[in-house]
Parts: structure tokens; C-alpha cells; sequence
């Protein structure tokens, strides 16, 4: 019995560990920062369409999770991490990495720019995602594999 006691935690040791390993790939890294983008994007979109009511306090936060994830994004791309753990960052990022690395700075610059003008109401919210959502357009139609 204390056999199987100790197989079965030997076995769930091991998928844990497996589980820690997987978290700090650069795959899952840049997954995780891209779903932190789309959250932003989310709720800066609802109080665009006016879903939501505006908040300034949302708006800085979104803004300031998009600005910061621009700056760190492209580091999550080394060499060896084209594939795996189900990524959709297509082989173009590292065949023209400058270009991918302006992008990102790109959506950086203009999500600060933003943020430093705060958008007053519903209006400067949608006026301010039409910038900054051709900037993940623009990037997603060149450097993402869509699934």
C-alpha cells in the first residue's frame, strides 16, 4: 500500500514540475502577456462601445498593462522557441525581428502617448483604440499564425 502511496506522488511531483518548467517558456510567457493584452483591450473596448461606464482608473490600468507588455515582449522570442506549447507566433518574427521589435515599441509608444493625454470619456477611449488596435492588427496580421 505505502508503495502506491508513494508512486502516485512521485507521479503528481513529476506533472508539477512539468507544470513549473512549461510556465517559464517563452512560449507560455509571451501566451500569458498576450492574454493580459487582450483583458486591456477587452475593457477598453467595452467602455468604447459603451458596454461599460467609462473609469479613468480602468483606462490608466489598461493602458499601463499594454504599455508594459510592449516593452518586455519581444525578449519572449529567443532562438529555439518557434514552436511549442501551441504557439501561433508565426517564423516571421525571427526572420525579421527588427520589424516585429518596432511593432511592439510602436504599440508601446502609442499606449503611453495615450495614457499621458488620459482620455476623458467614452469618445477619447474609442478615439484612442482606433490607434492603438490597428497597431495589434497590424502586428497579428504579419507575425501571427492563426490556429
Amino acid at each position: 500500500m505505502k508503495f502506491k502511496t508513494l508512486a502516485a506522488a512521485a507521479a503528481l511531483a513529476v506533472i508539477g514540475a512539468g507544470a513549473v518548467v512549461a510556465a517559464d517558456e517563452p512560449q507560455v510567457v509571451r501566451q500569458e502577456m498576450m492574454k493580459k493584452v487582450g483583458g486591456a483591450m477587452g475593457a477598453l473596448a467595452g467602455i468604447a462601445k459603451g458596454e461599460k461606464p467609462y473609469d479613468a482608473e480602468i483606462v490608466k490600468a489598461s493602458l499601463t498593462t499594454m504599455g508594459e507588455v510592449a516593452k518586455a515582449f519581444p525578449e519572449q522570442f529567443p532562438p529555439g522557441s518557434e514552436t511549442g506549447h501551441e504557439t501561433e507566433a508565426s517564423p516571421k518574427i525571427w526572420e525579421q525581428m527588427d520589424d516585429f521589435k518596432a511593432h511592439a515599441a510602436k504599440l508601446g509608444t502609442d499606449a503611453e502617448a495615450v495614457l499621458a493625454s488620459l482620455p476623458a470619456d467614452q469618445a477619447g477611449v474609442a478615439a484612442a483604440l482606433g490607434t492603438i488596435g490597428k497597431n495589434c492588427g497590424g502586428c497579428h496580421e504579419v507575425y501571427r499564425v492563426k490556429k
